[in-house]
Formats: C-alpha cells, structure tokens, sequence
C-alpha cells in the first residue's frame, strides 16, 4: 500500500523488442527512449488526475498499446483509453467476464472459427484467421461471436511485436449466411464496427476477405459504410484462396490452405497461451470509469431506436 501523499510506484519499462522492431517503431511510430518515458510519465499523470476513471491498469506495456496505436499522440493515446473503458462498460456482455474455462467460448475456439496463426506475415504482423463456417448460429448467439472476438484478442495486445507491426486479418465467408446476424441489429454492428475503430488499441493493417457469399454481399456493403476511408482502403476481396496466396506467404496458413501446420496444433498451441493469460484477462473486469447517466440514457435511447434486425434484412 501507498500511504497518502507518497508518490505512487509504476513499473520500469523494459524493451522485448529485437534491433529490427525497435528501428520500425522509431520510423513508423516515432518512438525512442525519451519519447516513450515521457509519453508513459505523462499518461499514468493524466490517470492519476482523471475525474471519471476509478481504476485502470498503469503498467507499461498496457499504456504502450494506446500510445503505439496512435504513434505517441498523447491526447489522442488518452482519447481511445476513454472510449475502450467505456465501451467495456457500456458493451458488458460483448467484452466483459472473458474466462478461458467458459466452455461456450472454448467450444467456439475448438471447432476453429477464429485462430490466431502461429506465423508472422512478411511484414511482420500476427494474423488472424476466422472461418464463418466454423461458427454455428444454431448453438451460439451473436454476443458469444463478439465475445470469441474479445478474449482472442485481448490476449493477443500485450505483445510489443503485435503493438509495432500491428494486425492482419484473414476472413473465410465460405458458409457465412443470414442466420449468423440473426440476433444483430444494424446498430449492433455499427457499434462493433465503430468499437474496433475507435477503442480497439491496434494497428489494423490489412483485412483479407475470401469467399464472400453473395447472399451476404448487402451485410458487406453496409459495413464498409461505417468503416473510415483508411480502413475501407486496407479491405481486399480475393475470390478464392488462389488470389489470397498471392498477397500472403501461403507458407504460413494452415495445412487446410495450402500451409504446413494443421490448424488442430494452431488452436492448440493458441489454448495453451489462453492458459496462461486466464488471470490477466479476468483482471481486465477489475478497471472502471465513472459514466454519467446522461451518456448511459443517450445510449439507450440511440440503441431502442433502431428498426429491425438482420433477420429481416431482404437480400435481392
């Protein structure tokens, strides 16, 4: 315990990173040494004095995730922790109580619908890979997709190689259909979407999408309508694994894509780091902004408002 008055004990950040990824930080991110101390000095400061913000975590790589995301802007690093620890809140179902011993989300991790590869791409990045057939809708319901979504990668934002070179996403909509939005609104997934734009603490390079139904082809349209132009500009549509194989090294996909490692020993190895991060991950329920009822009543409001769900969505 800190007794009253006394200056308050921050861990010493200690750099994992190679000669290579510290060299594409200073010209990607601006960082160095004095950038980072000062920028990590003054976040933790800004914290301490927040009016809203009861309990948040102050540990190095946690603020890093905000500041290399937004290349060291401290206000903006300070802006999207706002609006990830009120979208934690306000979205409770969607990114709180992620346990690694749910048997709902491991069940949903298991069958494969969402792994991350264990490979970096050729520029450096942790790519994500998610098969919409691998999701039943049957069993599962919108929120426990989110869900999935969240605890993958909150255990994924730690990394400091993850933090520099930033995300690539691989997306199989072979088996993607109407049912799998049955239970979201056109608000739900504008707030998603919005929620991964805004609050999300990554830097999202590139998303791959394959094997797009055209039954679902509107659902796509409307997204890229909320979506800013930089993101729609790192959206690409590729008819087949074919195509994807010609802007990803094929080497590093799964045996089922043309790669050399299953995707049972993918998922497998990505359970044993769950594992390991079970405590860090229950922990993130522990951090709370104060949201004044006004801006829960706004939310409501905006939410109740909305005409309908996917479910009744025609499709031409």
């Amino acid at each position: 315990m800190v007794s009253e008055g006394q200056p308050k004990k921050y861990d010493e950040y200690k750099s994992t990173l190679d000669a290579d990824t510290l060299e594409t930080a200073r010209l990607e991110l601006r960082e160095d040494d004095n950038t980072r101390d000062q920028a990590l000095k003054q976040f933790r400061h800004w914290i301490e004095k927040h009016p809203a913000i009861k309990k948040c975590r102050t540990d190095s790589l946690f603020l890093l995730r905000f500041l290399r995301t937004k290349k060291f802007s401290l206000p903006m690093a300070q802006e999207m922790l706002e609006q990830y620890l009120t979208i934690r809140q306000l979205y409770s179902n969607w990114f709180q109580n992620l346990d690694v011993d749910d048997p709902e989300l491991m069940a949903i991790i298991d069958n494969g619908y969402l792994v991350p590869l264990l490979k970096r791409d050729q520029h450096g990045r942790k790519v994500l890979l998610s098969c919409a057939g691998r999701f039943d809708p049957s069993k599962f319901s919108s929120a426990h997709l989110v869900r999935v979504h969240s605890i993958v990668v909150e255990s994924l934002l730690d990394d400091e190689k993850n933090q520099v070179y930033g995300y690539t996403y691989l997306n199989d909509e072979a088996g993607l259909s109407m049912s799998h939005f049955s239970t979201l609104s056109f608000m739900d997934i504008r707030n998603i979407l919005r929620c991964v734009q805004n609050s999300s603490p990554m830097r999202h390079k590139e998303t791959h999408i394959i094997n797009l139904p055209n039954s679902v082809a509107k659902i796509l349209e409307f997204s890229m309508s909320v979506l800013n132009d930089k993101f729609k500009s790192r959206v690409m549509i590729h008819r087949n694994v074919q195509e994807l194989k010609e802007a990803v090294d094929p080497k590093i996909l799964p045996k089922e894509y043309g790669g050399e490692i299953s995707l049972s020993e993918m998922i497998d190895e990505f359970k044993k780091e769950l594992k390991q991060k079970k405590d860090e991950l229950k922990a993130l329920d522990d951090m709370y902004i104060e949201i004044s009822p006004k801006y829960y009543q706004e939310a409501n409001e905006e939410l109740s408002g909305i005409c309908g769900s996917f479910r009744k969505l025609e499709v031409d």
